[in-house]
């Protein structure tokens, strides 16, 4: 099988060109085995590239567990980029995920993602919590870069509350200055710390809107680079136009034996 590596600031994917539809979906032990750092190519996930009826491709996401998985930000953004390196797009696109509909441009070294739109926000004393295409915890603290985010996201990843929901992400975020954070994410699905979560930085950066007042185009900093999230807020804590913004690039390509 052929197979492509891309990464979006340190958050890296197979990518594999499924336009004939003769990749094994079904089988999540094999996914797995393809994303495993140590036995197989080695990703935090696997993108599919599909045909769709009704817009330019079909994005589908598989998780390093080898589950399918809610929308990632950073893996559409790889998605698109490998979608122009095939010559299915040009420098605009209208495409498909489980979340519905996107649409994005490129723009040189950047891909302009637009994101779903956010229903709203639930704010709690300690935490933030909303759902911008996968669910996340939004905690804000100090001195990030010692943190320990495998531990404490791990714990309330799989705290009582959020498995009874079905699970989320955990970020922790740090106000570096009023238009700029500092952001580091536990993945469900991953189950570790990532260089970077795109649902999550935008999760980040709108918790950060409500809470602090941060306007937008926010800046975000990663272990894997640097992010930015515009956005429009509407009533109760509903957003719309959000759009992630950032680089995704090939990083290499090759052959395996399934």
């Amino acid at each position: 099988m052929n197979f492509f590596k891309y990464q979006g600031t340190g958050n890296d994917f197979v990518l594999i060109d499924d336009r004939e539809a003769t990749f094994p979906a079904g089988n999540p032990a094999l996914i797995a085995r393809l994303c495993n750092r140590r036995f197989g190519i080695g990703a935090d996930g696997l993108i599919l590239l599909q045909n769709d009826p009704d817009s330019d491709f079909r994005m589908v996401y598989f998780n390093a567990d080898g589950r399918e998985g809610s929308m990632c930000g950073n893996g559409g953004r790889c998605a698109v980029r490998f979608a122009q390196d095939l010559g299915v797009i040009q420098d605009s696109t209208r495409f498909a995920a489980v979340d519905g509909e996107h649409l994005a441009s490129v723009c040189e070294e950047e891909i302009f993602l637009k994101m779903g739109d956010v229903a709203g926000l639930e704010a709690h004393t300690d935490y933030d919590y909303l759902d911008t295409g996968s669910p996340h915890v939004v905690a804000f603290v100090h001195e990030l870069k010692d943190f320990d985010v495998f531990e404490k996201g791990q714990d309330i990843r799989y705290g009582p509350e959020w498995v009874d929901r079905g699970g989320t992400n955990v970020n922790f975020v740090e106000v570096l200055d009023e238009q700029t954070l500092f952001v580091r994410t536990y993945e469900r699905g991953v189950e570790d710390e990532t260089f970077s979560c795109g649902t999550g930085v935008t999760a980040c950066a709108l918790a950060a809107h409500v809470r602090w007042g941060m306007n937008d185009p926010i800046d975000v900093r990663t272990m894997g680079g640097p992010l930015r999230v515009s956005f429009e807020r509407g009533e109760e804590n509903t957003f719309s136009n959000i759009y992630l913004i950032g680089p995704a690039k090939r990083v290499f390509e090759g052959t395996i034996l399934l």
